[in-house]
């Protein structure tokens, strides 16, 4: 039952495959992918947190309440 059936490999496909499952031998740490993984991956998160904080800390003077705890 269902023999026969072999499917035609795309040779694109495969070698975007290999080349995906050996993304941490082939990566190249350089100065300049540090620095990306450090401003996307750390700084703007931590502003957007810092950001999103502030504004529910502004929302609780207005109110006259005491801050809420984050984290």
């Amino acid at each position: 039952m269902g023999g026969g059936m072999e499917a035609n490999k795309n040779r694109f496909v495969e070698k975007w495959g290999a080349a995906r499952e050996n993304l941490e031998h082939n990566f190249p740490w350089t100065r300049r992918n540090f620095a990306i993984i450090g401003i996307f991956g750390i700084a703007i998160p931590v502003l957007i947190y810092k950001g999103i904080v502030r504004e529910f800390h502004m929302q609780d003077e207005e109110a006259s309440r005491p801050y809420r705890k984050f984290l």
